[in-house]
C-alpha cells in the first residue's frame, strides 16, 4: 500500500484512502502519510461499500471527478495522465481502465470472469466494453454520488457501471498497464462461489430491469426524439453491410419473441439466439419491444381468443372480474396455444413485409444514387 500511495503522490496530493476495516498493519502504514484524507471504519464491509464511501466523500469535499485505484499494486500511477488527457476531450465521461488480460500470470478465472461480465453488461446496456471488471476508473461524481446503491461487495462495480450507462453517462475504455504476480505470491479476497453467486443474482435483476423498463423507455424516447425516426430508418434501411434477409429475419424473429408466451424470458432467450444466428441485435430488440406495457394486454387478449378459436371453444372475451380455477386452466391452455401460433404467424408476416419493403426501398435508393 505504501508504494501505491507514494507513486500516486508523484502526480497529486488529492488522495482519499478508505480503510475498509483492515486487520493487518494498514493503520500503521497510513500514519506515515499525515497529509492525505483517510476514512477508517470497522468491521470490514466489502469493496463496494468502500467505493461508495469514497465516492460520496469525494463529492462532499467538492471534487467533480474521482479516480479509483486498487491498493494491492496491480495498477500503476503512471497511467493517471491517460485519464486526465482523455477527460479534456470527453468531460462527464466514466472511464474504465482496460487491462491486457492476455499477458503472463493472468489468472484463468479473471479472464473468464471478465468475458462473462462484458457479455452481461452488453445485454443490460446495449453497449460494448473490453474490460468491465477493472477497478482503475474515473467516475464523474455529480450524478453518481447522488444515487442510492444496493450492493456492497465486488458486484458494486457492475451495478455502478450499468446504472451510469442507464443514466446516459458515456462509458469508455482507456488502455492501462496491469501487474499480476505469480500464483504463489498472489493474494485475493475474491470468494469464487459466494461472490460469483452475488454477481449472477445482480445480473439477473439488472437484465429484468433492462428488458422490462430501460429498453422500452429508451425506445420510446428515441421515437419522440428530434431525430428518432431518422435513426430508426437508418438502422433498418441504410446500413448496406447487411442483406435484406438478415434485416427482415431480425425483425421477424424480434416480433416472434415479443409475442410468444414466454414473458419474462423472451429477451433472455432471444438475444443469445440472435447472436447465434448472426442477426441484427438492434433490430431484434426494437421489434421485440412490441410487447411493451400499452400493447401487452392486446397481445394477451389476442392470444387467448386465437387459442379458443383453434380449440373450437366459445370465442368470448374472458370475464376478468369473476375468474375461477377452471377458467384459469382453460384460458391458460388457450393463451399458450394461441400465443405460440400468433407469434409464428405474425413473425412470418413481419419477415415477408420487411423483406419486400427492404427490397423496394433499397432498390429505389440505389437507382437514386446511380
Amino acid at each position: 500500500m505504501a508504494n501505491v500511495i507514494n507513486s500516486v503522490l508523484e502526480y497529486t496530493n488529492n488522495i482519499i484512502v478508505v480503510n475498509d476495516g483492515a486487520t493487518d498493519n494498514t493503520v500503521n502504514i497510513l500514519q506515515q502519510f499525515p497529509t492525505i484524507h483517510i476514512i477508517s471504519y470497522a468491521p470490514n464491509k466489502g469493496k463496494g461499500f468502500a467505493l461508495r464511501t469514497g465516492i460520496k466523500e469525494a463529492a462532499r469535499l467538492g471534487y467533480s471527478y474521482a479516480i479509483t485505484i486498487d491498493s494491492d499494486g496491480q495498477h500503476f500511477a503512471y497511467d493517471l495522465p491517460r485519464f486526465l488527457a482523455q477527460l479534456e476531450d470527453t468531460p462527464g465521461t466514466l472511464m474504465i481502465g482496460a487491462r491486457n488480460l492476455s499477458q503472463e500470470n493472468v489468472p484463468g478465472k479473471s479472464s473468464f470472469g471478465n468475458r462473462f461480465s462484458n457479455f452481461w453488461y452488453w445485454i443490460e446496456t446495449g453497449k460494448k466494453l473490453s474490460d468491465t471488471q477493472s477497478g482503475y476508473r474515473l467516475y464523474p461524481l455529480e450524478k453518481l454520488s447522488k444515487k442510492k446503491y444496493v450492493t456492497r461487495k465486488y458486484e458494486f462495480e457492475i451495478e455502478i457501471l450499468v446504472r451510469a450507462a442507464w443514466s446516459g453517462i458515456p462509458v469508455i475504455s482507456i488502455p492501462i498497464s496491469v501487474y499480476y504476480p505469480p500464483a504463489n505470491e498472489r493474494v485475493s479476497h475474491f470468494r469464487p462461489f459466494k461472490d460469483f453467486t452475488r454477481i449472477s443474482i445482480l445480473n439477473t435483476v439488472l437484465v429484468l430491469i433492462a428488458f422490462l423498463w430501460i429498453k422500452p423507455r429508451d425506445f420510446i424516447k428515441m421515437l419522440f426524439s428530434k431525430d428518432g425516426w431518422q435513426r430508426l430508418w437508418d438502422m433498418i434501411f441504410v446500413n448496406p453491410q447487411e442483406s435484406n434477409h438478415t434485416k427482415a429475419a431480425s425483425i421477424g424473429f424480434g416480433i416472434f419473441m415479443g409475442i410468444v408466451p414466454l414473458w419474462g424470458f423472451q429477451l433472455a432467450i432471444g438475444i443469445p439466439l440472435a447472436i447465434l444466428f448472426k442477426l441484427n441485435k438492434g433490430l431484434f430488440l426494437i421489434a421485440a419491444n412490441i410487447s411493451i406495457v400499452p400493447v401487452m394486454p392486446i397481445i394477451l387478449l389476442a392470444s387467448i381468443l386465437t387459442g379458443k378459436w383453434l380449440l373450437g371453444t366459445d370465442i368470448a372475451i374472458p370475464d376478468w372480474h369473476n375468474i375461477s380455477l377452471s377458467q384459469v386452466k382453460h384460458d391458460g391452455i388457450a393463451f399458450f396455444l394461441g400465443g405460440s401460433v400468433l407469434a409464428i404467424a405474425t413473425g412470418i408476416i413481419a419477415y415477408i413485409v420487411s423483406y419486400v419493403a427492404l427490397l423496394f426501398i433499397r432498390r429505389k435508393r440505389q437507382r437514386v444514387i446511380a
